[in-house]
């Protein structure tokens, strides 16, 4: 893809993503200030927000940047990796790092040691070549990654560099965090659980966009979903058959990539009707087996 600009490396809508990524900083930063004023009804409420943040934007402004860094500037791209990790509590080259292998696997089935190369694939915990039921692959992912430290030992094994930035980034968000807990322990305490919701989100989506897929098929290693509203504020992140198609498509660029995959030969991508995170709503899940779960018969 052509550089599109002095400023952006990919194209001038990425100044959406990056404006939002430093909205949520900003918003968060507000919230803790706030945080004396606010009645607890508001603090709940804005806790419940905060969740669904980290859920939104690691599946879109996170997403995105990992496949398209947004600027032409590696300084600025460097700010926003710090910037996605302080927001999202997650060091953004450890992030990318895992996303990438999840490529490489594309919610892969175990081989016959029992291994995925994918390590959030839906498959690993599951049996009998089906997917893990939902509520144990989201309720239970956060707890399954790898720590920061292995995280980091597995990046360094091939790119030092990059380990080194990746445990910089944890180091600040440490850091950070520690002063926030000194100033406001309460702020910290309660965003804690609501923190670990954020991340149960971006595995519901996860979830459903893969359950149902074909690992083995180019066309069908991602699930899609059209829904207009979805794909408005996650940035066509609903275009996961045509993501994982081609991963370096741009956001702005995948109902072209829809079109061009209808036109060649092929089975059509799997669909569901609603966003990823409400995947448990369409009756196509509801036939697709999972390990503890038989198919729906058919009539």
């Amino acid at each position: 893809m052509r550089k599109a600009g002095r400023i952006f490396r990919y194209s001038a809508w990425d100044a959406v993503p990056a404006l939002l990524v430093f909205a949520h900083l900003a918003a968060l930063v507000a919230f803790f200030i706030a945080w004396p004023q606010l009645s607890w009804t508001a603090r709940l409420a804005g806790a419940g927000l905060y969740a669904f943040a980290i859920g939104w934007n690691q599946d879109s402004l996170s997403h995105n940047f990992i496949h398209n860094p947004f600027f032409t500037s590696d300084l600025m791209n460097r700010i926003t990796e710090f910037a996605l990790t302080l927001e999202n509590g997650v060091p953004q080259t450890m992030y990318r790092y895992v996303h990438m292998r999840h490529h490489a696997g594309n919610s892969d089935r175990p081989d016959a040691k029992g291994q995925t190369r994918d390590p959030i694939s839906i498959y690993r915990h599951g049996a009998e070549g089906k997917a893990e039921p939902m509520a144990a692959y989201v309720l239970m992912g956060f707890w399954r990654d790898d720590s920061p430290f292995e995280v980091a030992r597995q990046i360094r094994a091939k790119r030092p560099a990059e380990a080194r930035r990746a445990l910089q980034e944890f180091w600040v968000m440490v850091a950070v965090y520690a002063v926030l807990l000194v100033l406001r322990w309460d702020f910290v305490l309660v965003l804690a659980p609501f923190y670990y919701l954020g991340q149960s989100l971006s595995f519901l989506i996860a979830y459903y966009e893969h359950l149902g897929a074909d690992p083995e098929d180019p066309r069908a290693t991602g699930v899609s979903t059209y829904e207009p509203v979805y794909n408005l504020l996650f940035l066509n992140n609903g275009y996961h058959a045509e993501h994982h198609y081609r991963p370096k498509q741009h956001w702005t660029a995948m109902t072209a990539l829809r079109r061009e995959m209808a036109l060649e030969a092929g089975a059509s991508p799997p669909v569901i009707r609603v966003a990823h995170f409400l995947g448990f709503l369409d009756p196509r899940v509801w036939r697709t087996p999972t390990a503890r779960r038989t198919a729906a018969p058919t009539t």
